[in-house]
């Protein structure tokens, strides 16, 4: 008998965006990244090129970024419906995130430390060998740049005409320009990788040419520090990007004051505790009691916030305040 009436005052508990043709194309990418990848670690390894190692490690980070997108994918779809999560897998991509930004943190270290020695003690490398591996890897970039942007203008276009609706909108058309507003993002991220990835290769081929024909062997192993630095800074960037959601942090002071003024400026009520925290990359959950003279449903009082288009679950107490007369 409840089940019929219970369902309009459910939540919703399914934090995701999902969209399957932006995951084809990020699928081809990562397959494209993720063997060029090896090819040049390999050839780093084999022919003596630190520049070469950097530029096939940079493409590391990025088939990490790629790969964390499409197991966030799949797996949210999975398990979107899934009891055990008690706000759904919105922050299972978060801790992937968090888990490759120290794998590879450690990969930055130990290139920075090999090519501090080679600094010093330079190795024989294999230039024409490794010349050619660093220009496959460039024309692999190109491409998978050419890819990723057909794709990424294509979403734009189709986002748009629905982006606009965001302040004013209610919950089903906020969701939806919500949806092309992150997966845009996604797309835009991949992007820059790639391009990213395509700088770092136009340099290592500059080091390696000059070091075939002016003999400055040293700027491979300069070429290999800077790789690590940029790693290094990529993995501290995606940590500190995700370790405060994976810790539920608060939201910013400024937007919580907002939500305490509005709901105390209603009638007498006082705001006596509040939590707001991330269910996900871009969903927050608000817990809030109030104590008030005049109690009014709880509808009401979320009614009054249903501006405040952050707050995606939102849990309000209504305490009768008992003066002692």
């Amino acid at each position: 008998m409840h089940s019929q009436t219970l369902s309009q005052w459910q939540h919703s508990h399914n934090f995701v965006s999902i969209n399957p043709k932006g995951e084809k194309r990020t699928l081809w990418v990562l397959w494209l990244t993720i063997f060029t990848m090896v090819a040049e670690i390999t050839a780093g390894s084999l022919y003596g090129s630190m520049a070469l190692l950097a530029d096939g490690w940079h493409m590391g980070t990025h088939a990490a970024a790629f790969m964390i997108t499409i197991f966030a994918y799949r797996y949210a779809r999975k398990h979107s419906d899934n009891r055990d999560f008690s706000f759904g897998t919105g922050k299972v991509s978060v801790l992937g995130g968090f888990t490759s930004a120290i794998a590879l943190g450690l990969v930055a270290l130990l290139m920075m430390v090999e090519s501090v020695q080679r600094l010093f003690s330079p190795e024989t490398i294999q230039f024409n060998e490794a010349i050619l591996v660093a220009v496959i890897g460039l024309s692999v970039n190109i491409a998978s740049a050419f890819l990723l942007k057909d794709d990424h203008h294509h979403h734009h276009d189709h986002g748009h005409s629905h982006s606009h609706s965001h302040s004013h909108s209610h919950s089903h058309d906020h969701n939806h320009s919500h949806d092309h507003h992150h997966h845009d993002h996604n797309l835009k991220a991949a992007y820059f990788h790639v391009l990213a990835d395509a700088l770092t290769s136009v340099l290592a081929i500059v080091a390696l040419l000059f070091g075939k024909y002016y003999g400055l062997h040293w700027l491979d192993a300069i070429m290999g520090i800077v790789g690590a630095v940029i790693i290094t800074r990529w993995a501290w960037g995606l940590m500190k990007q995700t370790s405060p959601i994976l810790l539920d942090s608060n939201i910013d002071e400024t937007y919580q004051q907002k939500i305490i003024d509005t709901l105390e400026d209603d009638a007498d009520n006082k705001v006596s505790d509040i939590h707001i925290w991330k269910v996900s990359a871009n969903h927050y959950a608000a817990m809030i009691s109030l104590v008030t003279h005049t109690p009014k449903p709880a509808q009401d009082y979320k009614q009054l916030l249903a501006n405040f288009d952050k707050l995606n679950h939102l849990t309000i107490e209504v305490n009768r305040c008992q003066d002692l007369h």
